[in-house]
């Protein structure tokens, strides 16, 4: 098969980013001959699905970057499949499986005529829900401009407990990008970020990725705000509940961003404050609680961690370590006398900074931004379409200088 090249749109300084969860067949539900089964029993179903998928990302806008999720690394003919196919269309293939033999993970491939690989990094959660995220640190050819890509698959909220474990696997991701930033000696790239997050615009991810100063590409090409959550879905989940939690982040390097540590501490006090909302109680009464039996008039650390142990915060593996409970003590307590007083309770507030930027630096626009099935793009979710539980997310990306 000759190799395709990619389509640059209207712009050949312009590259275009796809992700896309497919549904693992081991985790597609079926029923067949009237017994219940999974798609990865027959080969018929999943091969033709999976050639369906790759047609589509193949078509003639093909995508510079795509990620999937789901990606079913255990079955050795799926494998070869789609390294087939990507190849011959051009692309170089980056694999990584869950830990634990689960039997998907993620791929992320890129096109030769768009991108030269500098260096990848697997990162492993090792964690309950053996996640996993992949880094290619890129560099446009024909140009010097350099960017960072991630492309993850974070933990399903099968209750309100695996909330905190999503948000620390944000916070490993970021983490290790800057980790990456400060071993190799960069100055701040762009970053995109790619993937199921597994949590709507209503979330605390969201609010978290928003406070490192990221931007959903799809929201800012299509101009809806924060509040617009409604407008769009790109997820039909195994309860029938449709929701949008497949993201394509942006960060420029001239964004203003938190303080990575204070910004960590925000969201769990920010879950801290949606689990204080769940049960009813005003500010007063949330401020008497974390008091507990103290008779004085702040909080102290222990009546502080007696109320994220209520909480289910900490006290099981999964919950926050005693590290991250002293950090989080440590925001809360802004004047560092031991007591959280009612003001310091009211404020927690982070500080800001700024990362440097040269006037040589160039950053990235989100010139277009499309969902398939479109039905999606309206808040909706289409009975007939049948490739995956969740929608292919494209966005077009043009440089910009930025100012």
């Amino acid at each position: 098969m000759a190799k395709r090249r990619v389509s640059r749109l209207s712009d050949p300084n312009s590259f275009s980013c796809t992700t896309f969860n497919i549904l693992a067949p081991i985790y597609k539900r079926l029923i067949h001959e009237d017994h219940a089964c999974r798609e990865s029993d027959i080969r018929a179903y999943w091969f033709h699905r999976n050639q369906r998928i790759l047609d589509l990302l193949l078509r003639e806008e093909t995508s510079s970057i795509i990620c999937l999720q789901e990606y079913w690394v255990g079955n050795e003919e799926l494998v070869n499949m789609y390294d087939t196919r990507l190849g011959d269309a051009g692309y170089i293939n980056f694999k990584l499986a869950r830990t634990n033999n689960r039997g998907d993970g993620l791929l992320t491939a890129v096109h030769k005529d768009y991108f030269r690989v500098l260096d990848h990094r697997n990162f492993l959660f090792n964690d309950f829900g053996d996640r996993v995220a992949q880094l290619l640190h890129v560099q446009v050819i024909g140009l010097s401009q350099q960017i960072l890509i991630v492309n993850t698959h974070l933990l399903f909220p099968h209750d309100s407990s695996m909330c905190l474990e999503r948000l620390r696997q944000v916070y490993k991701i970021l983490q290790s990008l800057e980790a990456y930033h400060k071993d190799n000696n960069l100055t701040p790239l762009p970053i995109i970020l790619c993937g199921d997050w597994n949590g709507s615009k209503r979330g605390h991810i969201y609010k978290f990725l928003r406070s490192q100063g990221f931007v959903s590409s799809y929201d800012t090409a299509h101009h809806y705000t924060d509040a617009d959550a409604h407008k769009w879905v790109s997820h039909r989940n195994h309860r029938g509940n449709i929701c949008g939690v497949d993201f394509i982040w942006l960060l420029n390097p001239n964004k203003c961003r938190k303080v990575l540590k204070t910004s960590w501490s925000d969201a769990v006090f920010g879950l801290f404050k949606y689990h204080v909302r769940r049960a009813s109680l005003t500010e007063e009464d949330a401020f008497a609680f974390l008091k507990a039996d103290n008779d004085g008039d702040g909080i102290t650390y222990s009546g502080f961690c007696e109320a994220l142990r209520q909480l289910n915060f900490i006290g099981h593996p999964n919950g926050l370590s005693k590290e991250e409970t002293k950090d989080l003590w440590d925001q809360a307590d802004i004047d560092g006398n031991g007591i959280v007083d009612y003001t310091e309770f009211q404020i927690w507030n982070p500080t800001r900074w700024d990362q440097a930027v040269t006037e040589e630096d160039i950053g990235y626009r989100v010139k277009h931004a499309v969902l398939y099935p479109r039905e999606a793009e309206k808040g909706l979710w289409p009975d007939d379409y049948s490739l995956s539980d969740h929608a292919r997310l494209t966005v077009v990306f043009s440089p910009t200088r930025l100012p």
